[in-house]
């Protein structure tokens, strides 16, 4: 099952004597860190000229799901020498096709990670994002639940051997009514059994929002189990104040909770890209600092 579709060069010199002043302003008034899922944005644009523009809204990391899938080894250098001089990291990807949920794909999966843990080392990501995959027919919704639990505990060897984190995500039952893994609240119980620091939960707030609601409250009662966030707002999924989701009162939360992983802009942004992601970044640090 496929995550999602995969969606000018600007003044070289301009840009990199920029960064550095970006970057302090994020880590001085952000206190957890700021990315962007990158699908979202400049998808017609050369992927180096896409690092560019996330550079120039003023983030300093951002997220794959599977734009290096064609990538040769002179790509991944070059790729991550452009990254490194703009002071980008890739601080997640997607990029599996096997779910968990199947206790019948337990073993391909296994096998697809495997192999998968060397192209995420060549980009020098630390994290995997696990789909649950969409629900088998006749198959009870218990055996689906332990069949997450069993192949994330295996998958958690794994993990731990690369020094990676495993990050399982809920998807919501309109962009995907098959798919098995549509609450947090079961995800979170997911995570608990797995009990293992290399297993942590991708807490997506558009998706949950849909679903069931209730964000900030499942958000404090599990913060040690959330690996990541992902922003976008309901309904449309537009950049956060479009919609529904007070994102303000849930990122005062997070710095409440001294959330220090990252929350990453997964939003379709509503007039020009950059200008959407540095208000949605000036969103976050006003209401950090209120």
């Amino acid at each position: 099952m496929q995550r999602r579709d995969f969606a000018r060069a600007l003044a070289g010199t301009a840009l990199t004597a920029a960064i550095p002043q970006i970057s302090r302003s994020q880590t001085k008034d952000v206190p957890f860190k700021l990315s962007i899922m990158l699908w979202t944005v400049y998808r017609d644009l050369p992927f180096e000229q896409r690092l560019e523009k996330v550079a120039e809204a003023g983030y300093r990391a951002v997220e794959l799901v599977g734009e290096f899938e064609k990538w040769s080894d002179g790509d991944f250098r070059r790729i991550n020498a452009k990254k490194k001089s703009l002071g980008i990291t890739f601080d997640a990807t997607a990029g599996l096709s096997k779910g968990i949920a199947d206790p019948q794909t337990r073993d391909a999966f296994l096998a697809e990670l495997n192999t998968f843990v060397r192209t995420v080392q060549k980009l020098e990501c630390p994290a995997i994002i696990v789909l649950s995959g969409n629900r088998v027919e006749n198959l009870p919704k218990q055996a689906h639940h332990d069949a997450c639990v069993e192949a994330l505990k295996r998958a958690a060897d794994v993990a731990a051997k690369q020094n990676l984190t495993l990050l399982l995500e809920n998807i919501d039952q309109e962009e995907n009514p098959r798919y098995y893994l549509t609450s947090v609240a079961e995800g979170f119980e997911i995570v608990r059994k797995v009990g293992n620091p290399h297993v942590k939960f991708l807490y997506d707030f558009y998706h949950e929002q849909i679903s069931e609601g209730n964000l900030i409250k499942k958000l404090k009662e599990n913060i040690d189990f959330v690996g990541l966030v992902h922003i976008a707002d309901v309904p449309g999924r537009h950049q956060p104040g479009t919609g529904e989701i007070n994102y303000a009162s849930i990122y005062r939360k997070l710095a409440e909770l001294k959330y220090s992983g990252y929350a990453a802009m997964e939003f379709i942004p509503e007039g020009d890209p950059v200008a959407a992601l540095r208000s949605a970044r000036e969103m976050v640090i006003s209401a950090v600092n209120q």
